[in-house]
């Protein structure tokens, strides 16, 4: 069973399917060096202003594709290997179709991330100039939610279908590039529900603070590549539990 719940990453990178690493890798690349160039400022418009949110909103799509693409990387492969296009120009597109509705769902929850973001500031619970929270209880509030997410019978489910590309693909791959489009939104649909508690995490240890993004990216990454018996998700809840408990009482 371990052998069908996650190729090798070298298996997966045929002939076919080079060039979708390619481009997962540039994206990816391009991703991080924007963040690591250019940091976004304290915004002067007003939150909630179009003049705020659009930056704001392009600095967390940026951030999504920087933190996700690599943990999607071996589900986008083994949908390149397994694509039974009649030439290898089809094939590709499949795989880069599949690639973009992924990333199509993690641009809408930036959407989502961006607005959240001018609101907590409206409400003074977020520093504009960190984008982060300053109130050491909420700060421990979002890590024990974030930690008790990572108990729950959802939090399995999604994760289940992120560790397992394999069986994942042969359960729904359909040829086409209509279904490489259902096929990336499924998936992604899947990861947001496996990933957004951890994201909410951004708040606090800083949405500008790239070490901090880095270590949630790292955290997803790990959960993703664990084998499912593992149970990687109880390490990260006890970790966020004794991190609330250090935010609450240090």
């Amino acid at each position: 069973m371990s052998s069908t719940r996650a190729a090798p990453l070298a298996g997966l990178l045929s002939r076919d399917s080079l060039i979708v690493a390619a481009a997962l890798a540039a994206a990816a690349a391009l991703a991080w060096a924007w963040l690591l160039r250019a940091p976004m400022a304290a915004m002067g418009p007003p939150p909630l202003s179009v003049e705020y949110l659009i930056p704001a909103f392009a600095m967390w799509a940026i951030m999504m594709v920087a933190m996700m693409v690599p943990s999607a990387a071996p589900m986008i492969l083994l949908h390149a290997r397994v694509d039974k296009a009649p030439t290898a120009a089809k094939r590709t597109r499949n795989s880069l179709v599949f690639a973009l509705s992924y990333v199509l769902v993690w641009v809408a929850f930036a959407a989502i991330a961006a607005l959240a973001q001018a609101m907590l500031i409206r409400a003074g619970l977020v520093s504009d100039m960190a984008l982060s929270v300053g109130n050491r209880a909420v700060a421990a509030a979002l890590l024990v939610a974030a930690a008790g997410y990572e108990l729950t019978a959802a939090k399995r489910l999604c994760l289940d279908k992120c560790q397992s590309p394999m069986l994942f693909i042969l359960k729904h791959w359909k040829p086409g590039a209509a279904s490489a489009v259902r096929l990336g939104l499924v998936h992604g649909i899947f990861c947001v529900g496996c990933c957004w508690a951890l994201m909410l995490l951004l708040f606090v240890g800083g949405v500008m603070n790239l070490a901090w993004v880095a270590l949630l990216g790292i955290v997803v990454l790990a959960e993703k590549f664990a084998p499912p018996t593992w149970r990687a998700e109880r390490y990260v809840a006890a970790a966020l539990f004794v991190a609330a408990a250090a935010v609450a009482f240090a």
